[in-house]
């Protein structure tokens, strides 16, 4: 049994996504260095009663995937996240019979579980008449479905937790992670989010919020313009991030490539108001991710920004890193991916954090595209509409802030 611990290190061995912009690694990231956008028209045939049109979508299709025995038991959310999961593993070339399975753990983030399930069921119920549903409906549309179906799929027999924090949900998930693993309740983990909540029903309710981007007269695939005088709001999507953390010396020792370390996470509950974030609550989780990494304001190099091209939200967070870093602020690159696959929601911090991860690796940071209109209240770097090759990248800083006021900050290191 392994002593409990408060200096145990935890690195990131690897990672899998499905995103608007490619379901692979390198294709996501070879998407956002240059500029791709997957924001376009909704393929759905509910598009006509519609007001907004436009999403993110993941061009992912389950029948390629899983059997018509699995897919039974596995709404389009949990799809994702399997899907992720397994290239994450594949990826850290893990060999799981070799390891203690009651130290292995799974900790999953999504905002709206199993959407795709919920809506069917209404649908039966109120559209069709219908005097019983499925009978898995339940087990599909739980939001801890998509956790379950993970931590079975590779017989992890630790922890499996679910953490709903609206569009924090997957940065908490993967702080959570790495709490886990450095006081020695597991030894490795899945961490990461997935979301799939491009449902007629969810599309409505986000439009009666009027937070939703229009559409770019010109160019659809340009209507996320985060930071941008003329930005208008998000742009929904949908995918999944999934990450492999371990001890570091146990990844050592098997030899395992290792991407990044997770040096610190900080979180805090902004009361400020249940939809808009507050300067004090954004930069509270900042500092306390620098703090739990024992770094600098000027030890980040890059900071991948939660950026939704909302009004509020974008003006908020730039005041926010303002404080936290002070005049060092404008010398830190800051960039919203968000411009080109869409706030993904529960799976926005996940599928970010790669993002981020990858930018240590390659030395490259992805854009925020469609800048053309800066705003003059929004005046740091935001490595406008190109990708920058940067010669140090030591610590990377992925930010999440969420409705109902949980943020989640994660702080990378190159190891």
């Amino acid at each position: 049994m392994t002593t409990l611990s408060m200096t145990r290190r935890v690195v990131v061995t690897g990672l899998g996504v499905v995103s608007p912009v490619g379901n692979s690694i390198d294709t996501f990231f070879s998407s956002l260095i240059e500029g791709r956008s997957g924001i376009k028209r909704i393929e759905a045939n509910f598009i006509d009663q519609l007001d907004v049109k436009i999403a993110a979508q993941a061009q992912f299709k389950g029948e390629d995937h899983f059997t018509k025995q699995e897919l039974a038991l596995l709404d389009r959310v949990s799809q994702f996240a399997v899907f992720a999961a397994r290239q994450a593993a594949q990826d850290a070339k893990i060999d799981f019979t070799n390891i203690d399975l009651k130290r292995a753990s799974s900790f999953i983030g999504t905002g709206m579980g199993g959407a795709s399930a919920t809506e069917e069921g209404y649908n039966r119920l109120f559209r069709e008449n219908a005097n019983r549903l499925k009978p898995f409906t339940v087990l599909n549309a739980m939001n801890g479905a998509a956790g379950s179906h993970v931590a079975m799929q590779y017989q992890f027999l630790g922890s499996n937790l679910t953490y709903s924090t609206a569009c924090s949900s997957s940065n908490i998930a993967i702080g959570e992670a790495y709490r886990n693993i450095k006081h020695g309740y597991s030894d490795v983990a899945f961490a990461g989010g997935s979301e799939a909540l491009l449902t007629f029903g969810t599309i409505k309710a986000w439009e009666a919020l009027r937070t939703l981007a229009d559409e770019d007269s010109g160019d659809l695939s340009r209507s996320s313009k985060p930071f941008s005088l003329n930005r208008s709001g998000l742009v929904l999507g949908e995918g999944a991030g999934m990450l492999i953390l371990e001890e570091m010396d146990s990844a050592i020792k098997r030899g395992a490539h290792i991407y990044a370390e997770i040096k610190g996470y900080g979180t805090m509950n902004d009361v400020y108001h249940i939809t808009q974030p507050s300067v004090d609550g954004q930069s509270q989780a900042m500092i306390a991710a620098l703090h739990d990494a024992k770094l600098k304001p000027q030890d980040i190099h890059y900071i991948n920004a939660h950026g939704t091209a909302t009004k509020f939200n974008d003006l908020m967070e730039t005041q926010s890193i303002k404080k936290v870093f002070a005049d060092h602020a404008y010398k830190i690159p800051v960039s919203s991916t968000k411009s080109m696959h869409g706030h993904l929601m529960g799976a926005t911090g996940a599928v970010e954090s790669i993002a981020s991860i990858l930018a240590i690796k390659h030395k490259k940071l992805p854009p925020t595209m469609h800048l053309d209109q800066p705003d003059p209240e929004c005046d740091l770097d935001y490595v406008p509409n190109q990708a920058r090759a940067i010669s140090k990248i030591d610590h990377v800083m992925c930010n999440t802030f969420a409705f109902g006021g949980t943020g989640g900050v994660l702080i990378f290191g190159r190891v």
